[in-house]
């Protein structure tokens, strides 16, 4: 087979090409301020709340509501949908977070008799006494990005921690006529409850709808791999997305990129089903674009993926598997 060679001449036409293009959707970008008034209590297919097109910015934030203020108050629900002009099903949605901060001066962190990973359910029952319900109000230093949280019964009495803002909720609307409670991950996306979902970080989700109809909320400035209690430091956030397309390319699950690592995650129980999606669906990845062959993305997925452990609380578990980027082709 003949091995196709480019001029020097032609490489540097195609760059600058590539180059004119960007400038391009640079300059039709528009940036848009959206401060949400009400969010939504499912993630579905509903009537868009925004309508941008392939390289906007959208400056935003999320919502804030009863269930931060008292103890069994409502959730606010999540912001969104938001429509990309232009998605269609046999594309990939890229969502860029440039910026997330958090806005307020305190997070809030319940523990719930019902509700979490060493707590008793429905599904697992106990004759242990059930967990105490209550609620920590973390006070939250945004200069400094730390938390501290008084301890009254304890040695130490007080505790400081450094913040890492993350949302526990991006997500697409699901496929046909499907709707998840805000609590529900899936191939949608949804409460994966990844603190890679970061700052700095592309999330790629699967569109099953046009427009893509993405949500986003549940905010945390800091939690632990797991969210064991079942709720990180929750507060609001103001953040900034940049939206775009992969045309004609479609995936399975939600995909992550931050620069460090490329990531996969997969919601399901049990849990080693969670840990299968998420590697198989890397292998996937670099076998149809990395150019690795099938058996040997095997072995070094074996031997270089770190796996963390997202959520083991919601009613589907998240598991994020992760391939660093140095061992990458170039």
């Amino acid at each position: 087979m003949r091995t196709r060679r480019f001029s020097h001449g032609t490489i540097r036409f195609l760059i600058a090409l590539g180059i004119l293009l960007a400038f391009v959707q640079a300059a039709r970008a528009e940036v848009h301020r959206f401060k949400p008034t009400s969010g939504s209590p499912t993630f579905a297919r509903r009537e868009p709340v925004l309508r941008l097109r392939p390289g906007d910015i959208v400056e935003t934030e999320t919502l804030w509501g009863e269930w931060y203020e008292r103890p069994g108050g409502r959730w606010p629900g999540e912001v969104g949908p938001f429509y990309i002009e232009g998605a269609t099903p046999d594309d990939t949605l890229v969502v860029k977070i440039l910026r997330l901060r958090p806005n307020r001066d305190i997070a809030i962190s319940t523990h719930n008799p019902t509700f979490g990973l060493l707590a008793a359910d429905r599904w697992t029952p106990m004759l242990t006494d059930p967990i105490p319900a209550r609620r920590f109000v973390w006070r939250l230093d945004r200069e400094r990005m730390t938390a501290t949280l008084e301890l009254p019964g304890s040695r130490m009495k007080r505790i400081e921690v450094k913040l890492s803002p993350m949302l526990g909720r991006v997500a697409v609307a699901p496929p046909g006529e499907e709707s998840f409670e805000g609590l529900w991950p899936g191939n949608f996306g949804g409460n994966m409850d990844a603190p890679d979902v970061r700052e700095g970080t592309t999330v790629y989700l699967p569109i099953f709808h046009n427009g893509a109809l993405f949500y986003f909320g549940d905010g945390h400035a800091l939690q632990g791999d797991g969210e064991i209690c079942g709720s990180g430091l929750e507060t609001t956030m103001e953040v900034t997305f940049q939206f775009d397309l992969i045309k004609g390319k479609k995936i399975a699950w939600p995909r992550l990129d931050d620069g460090e690592f490329i990531m996969v995650a997969g919601s399901v129980r049990p849990l080693v089903d969670a840990v299968r999606i998420a590697c198989v669906e890397l292998i996937r990845w670099l076998v149809e674009d990395y150019g690795f062959e099938k058996w040997e993305a095997l072995q070094i997925v074996s031997q270089l993926t770190v796996l963390r452990v997202a959520n083991v609380v919601d009613p589907h578990y998240t598991v994020v598997a992760k391939f660093p980027k140095r061992y990458l082709p170039r």
